[in-house]
């Protein structure tokens, strides 16, 4: 497959050049909410520009109410002059017991709105299902998006699996471990590269209760850790981190899985941003928080849009 993504040099992050200080005061409101919490995250949906994307909404994947996802693409035909965008599925944290694909409109927008078709699903979480249940909803999630490609006009040799926190997780799974893309007929070959943001790919022992419940703590198998699926034939991946993540512990994971892939030989970029926490590394896509770090334009040039 080609690969047809740009690599950012692994090494420490700097803050966003180009910051004006009035476009900030603007929208101080809004920033404020997102670093208050996770919850936060809905105070970006409200400053996102309805006419630099399109939205394909409520669309089934399967049959359960959670099996939904919506669709964001340019605003422009890319297909008329020859060029098709590439396809990234966004799965969004939570700890796998929360979370609402609406929320996170503004990753569709940020991605959509430089050139990339993005599919948002939600999936089954707990405590109603446990692992392994939400992978395979994102693998069915990956499926469909794959299969409808076409029509939003995306190329489905340019798949991006993409994640923050537990949806890092999430990517990370599909495109390293061939049992969930499996099962619906796919394989991590048809994976271009993957994209963690903040994930956790070594948590074993398990000691948060929400997360314990997800995997079934202590009977959560060996084989449930992305690290011990790294392979030389895994995916290319873009590894970003908040350099003091006191959720998911940066060194612990998103630098020892972007050393794993390197002693693989795979290419793998790994960047961490001082001015970002858990939370606003992924806020940091909307835009009054892009000031933070320049995560957006990172994974734009990741990408081959910027």
């Amino acid at each position: 497959m080609t690969r047809l993504f740009s690599f950012l040099p692994a090494r420490g992050a700097t803050a966003a050049s180009g910051f004006q200080p009035l476009r900030r005061r603007g929208m101080v409101a809004a920033g404020a909410a997102v670093l208050s919490g996770c919850s936060g995250v809905q105070a970006l949906d409200a400053l996102v520009p309805d006419h630099d994307y399109r939205l394909d909404a409520d669309l089934p994947y399967g049959d359960d109410a959670r099996q939904r996802v919506d669709v964001y693409r340019p605003i422009e035909d890319t297909n008329a002059i020859g060029v098709k965008p590439p396809l990234v599925v966004f799965f969004y944290g939570g700890n796998w017991s929360n979370g609402e694909r609406a929320d996170y409109r503004f990753v569709g927008e940020a991605l959509a709105s430089a050139g990339a078709v993005v599919a948002i699903p939600d999936y089954r979480l707990s405590p109603a299902v446990r692992y392994p249940t939400f992978l395979e909803d994102c693998a069915k999630a990956v499926r469909w998006a794959l299969d409808h490609a076409a029509l939003y006009g995306a190329d489905p040799g340019r798949l991006v699996l993409m994640g923050h926190s537990a949806g890092a997780y999430n990517a990370a799974m599909l495109a390293l471990d061939p049992r969930w893309l499996g099962a619906v007929g796919l394989s991590p070959k048809r994976v271009s590269a993957w994209i963690g943001l903040a994930g956790p790919y070594d948590f074993l022992p398990i000691s948060e209760p929400l997360t314990q419940a997800a995997f079934r703590w202590p009977d959560t198998p060996a084989d449930s850790q992305p690290l011990a699926h790294v392979s030389p034939q895994s995916p290319p991946a873009l590894l970003l981190a908040a350099e003091k993540d006191d959720t998911v512990n940066p060194q612990r994971n998103s630098a020892a899985m972007a050393e794993r892939l390197r002693q693989a030989g795979v290419q793998v970029a790994f960047r961490a941003y001082p001015r970002v926490s858990h939370v606003t590394l992924i806020g940091s896509l909307g835009t009054p928080l892009r000031w933070l770090a320049p995560v957006r334009r990172d994974l734009l040039s990741f990408l081959g849009l910027h």
